[in-house]
């Protein structure tokens, strides 16, 4: 399984976004505070639909908290500072993508800490794509690398929108000792 880092987010709606990602993806979530919204912000919850129940978010109170938690990982920060094309980096199971606030990225210490700083290209005069985006692209990259362990290439029979909760866990338990 991958794993998604959030350096101190600052977008409600991206979070939301990526939760539904990783609970789409069976990636685990990981967010570095501090955070400045509370986690039932209404932006945050449209985002992520119904999906927050998904996801088991593991909380860190700083990037020492994260790197003490996590002393093995092998981290790959995402940048517009990065030297390596996202797509030509081989990723390996239980790799970290660690993604800086909207607003400023990932401070340079923390940056230069990882095992890896990627990029993914853009035109000269972009400054940087949206969060939720680039955490979209990344993962899919290395998920694809590994022929999309555990996700089904199948759609589903029904809709998470419409279908009771009862079901839907039911649906996830058959496919998880099934192996899809």
């Amino acid at each position: 399984m991958f794993n998604v880092v959030l350096f101190e987010p600052e977008q409600p709606g991206n979070v939301g976004n990526i939760i539904r990602l990783c609970a789409n993806s069976g990636v685990q979530l990981h967010i570095i505070k501090p955070i400045p919204f509370a986690m039932d912000d209404k932006k945050l919850r449209r985002a992520g639909l119904d999906y927050h129940e998904y996801v088991n978010i593991q909380w860190y109170d700083s990037y020492d908290d994260f790197k003490n938690k996590n002393p093995q990982a092998r981290v790959f920060s995402l940048t517009t500072k990065g030297s390596d094309p996202y797509h030509k980096t081989q990723f390996e199971a239980n790799d970290f993508f660690l993604f800086g606030p909207e607003s400023r990225g990932l401070p340079d210490a923390v940056r230069n800490d990882t095992y890896g700083r990627i990029r993914i290209p853009m035109t000269p005069y972009a400054r940087s794509i949206n969060l939720a985006n680039t955490v979209s692209i990344c993962l899919y990259e290395a998920l694809r690398q590994h022929d999309f362990p555990g996700l089904t290439q199948e759609s589903p029979d029904f809709s998470p929108v419409k279908t009771p909760l009862s079901k839907r866990l039911s649906l996830a338990l058959r496919m998880v000792f099934k192996g899809n």
